[in-house]
């Protein structure tokens, strides 16, 4: 513990900001990235007032965003931000020199191994010791961009139209990107840091000046800037960048007092374990898993402020009319703490991540989808033991949840109260299954997850999960009977209640 005390105030970067870390008693690594997005926010606006379209051609904008992005790098992490340029520079050299059917598979390899590396080196070499906030996140950022980009490429020129989903379709790309625009697109000062992964067409369309008018099609006309871009087609963003900042300052406030008041360490004290009941214990941890996610709340809001104030994250309008900039949204704060399923946790949950995860795994795999794309998210988010135990454990449960969703969900929608009740069980239910899995994704380390399971009779967790998805094949089959006889006798526009989303 004193040797993790004293590096509390050290880092691999700037030590600019030294003097106001131990003011604060604040991480100084966490410090100087806090620093970077706030420093982020003003140049975004900057960047949308005096360097828009309509007055910079794209280079200049390309030219500025990665320099400010690579700048950001060196401050945080000083040398280290080497490797984040190393991968960069490696995947780039694939585009240009590898055999264009084979550039997604070698990007892919290349990009991912090296991540591994690092990550292993992490936790086997430097055991645990490495600060919070390394640079494994932008590492990990990067990968998700130099892999979408190459899986992209390929589908662009290596794919015929018909093979290709709608989606893949709209974003594949029919041309090799130029080196400035390879360097914008990953090291780009709004995302270097902490992300989201954005699609490289959706990220030139906001360069070039079309990010809005492509959503505005219907209402949009020629302007007098580059490719048609008009300031006065483009709507502000201010009301979504003040609304972003409230909720980062309420996660910020909420993590200082009752985040810290509820360590998740403390899940797995001997005094505590030894002492206090089960349900004590089953309290305890439903509340600081509660307590925990403010802090990842806080990171990814903000960073959707950053790219909302440069005018990037326009989604069209909403119902009513009104702009509406989720594009690069991140998380959907209420749709994780309202979740009444564990499909409906994760799909608010590291939005982009996921988006990731499908176009280059789930999409794609042959067989398997779900147990191969889980451990692609478990080996990108590193080589900690609780990573694997919550990747590996979500897979057997998001089967039970679906088993149980089909089987039973259909006999609680006759009234409203039913339903009710249906929600507010399955919600606790899955409040409860998140803290039994993502309570080893916080606390990493194998001896500490291994008492944790202990604790919590885990066993008894894991053989419920066993039943349900041996109820799931009979169930299927039933199911698969009922729906080709009520697709006979029931209206076309009737709600098919077996199907889960």
């Amino acid at each position: 513990m004193g040797e993790r005390a004293d590096t509390a105030f050290r880092t691999t970067g700037s030590e600019l900001l030294l003097p106001v870390s131990e003011f604060f008693r604040f991480p100084l690594d966490q410090m100087n990235f806090l620093a970077c997005q706030l420093f982020a926010l003003a140049a975004a606006f900057w960047f949308r007032l005096y360097l828009c379209p309509g007055h910079s051609n794209p280079l200049i904008r390309h030219a500025v965003a990665t320099l400010l992005g690579i700048a950001f790098l060196i401050f945080c992490f000083g040398w280290y931000s080497a490797h984040i340029l190393a991968v960069v520079a490696a995947c780039y050299l694939i585009m240009l020199k590898a055999d264009i059917n084979n550039v997604h598979k070698y990007s892919m390899v290349t990009a991912m191994g090296y991540l591994t590396a690092c990550q292993v080196s992490r936790v086997f070499i430097f055991n645990y010791g490495i600060l919070s906030t390394d640079f494994s996140g932008p590492l990990m950022m990067v990968t998700q961009k130099v892999t979408t980009l190459a899986f992209q490429l390929h589908d662009g020129m290596c794919k015929k139209s018909q093979q290709l989903t709608p989606e893949q379709k709209r974003l594949a790309i029919n041309a090799r990107p130029s080196l400035i625009e390879y360097l914008s697109y990953t090291l780009n000062f709004l995302s270097v840091l902490v992300g989201p992964c954005t699609d490289y067409q959706d990220y030139m369309d906001f360069i070039e000046g079309r990010h809005v008018s492509r959503r505005l099609q219907p209402h949009c006309h020629a302007g007098n800037g580059y490719g048609g871009y008009s300031r006065k087609l483009e709507p502000s963003p201010l009301g979504a960048v003040c609304r972003k900042l409230l909720i980062c300052l309420v996660c910020m406030l909420f993590h200082l007092t009752v985040t810290r008041s509820l360590p998740v360490a403390y899940n797995v004290d001997p005094g505590f374990v030894s002492s206090a009941s089960f349900l004590s214990r089953l309290a305890y941890a439903f509340f600081s898993i509660q307590a925990a996610r403010p802090k990842f709340y806080f990171a990814w809001t903000l960073a959707e402020a950053v790219h909302n104030a440069a005018g990037y994250g326009f989604s069209g309008t909403d119902a009513s009319g009104k702009p509406a900039w989720e594009l690069v949204s991140n998380v959907n704060i209420l749709g994780i703490e309202t979740a009444t399923s564990v499909k409906a946790f994760i799909d608010n949950w590291n939005i982009r991540t996921g988006v990731w995860l499908k176009a280059v795994c789930y999409d794609r795999a042959p067989r398997q989808r779900l147990a191969l794309t889980f451990l692609l998210s478990a080996l990108w988010h590193g080589a900690y033991p609780g990573y694997y135990f919550t990747f590996i454990t979500a897979i057997p449960i998001t089967i039970a949840a679906r088993a149980v969703r089909r089987s039973v969900r259909h006999l609680f929608l006759g009234s409203d109260g039913l339903k009710l009740g249906y929600d507010v069980i399955t919600w606790a239910a899955t409040q409860l299954a998140i803290c039994y899995t993502v309570m080893p994704f916080l606390l990493l380390a194998l001896e500490s997850t291994m008492i944790y399971y202990r604790s919590m009779y885990f066993y008894v967790h894991i053989i419920s999960i066993l039943a349900a998805i041996a109820l799931y094949p009979k169930h299927r089959a039933a199911s698969s009977a009922s729906s080709s006889a009520s697709s006979r006798s029931v209206p076309a526009h009737s709600n098919n209640n077996h199907k889960v989303d």
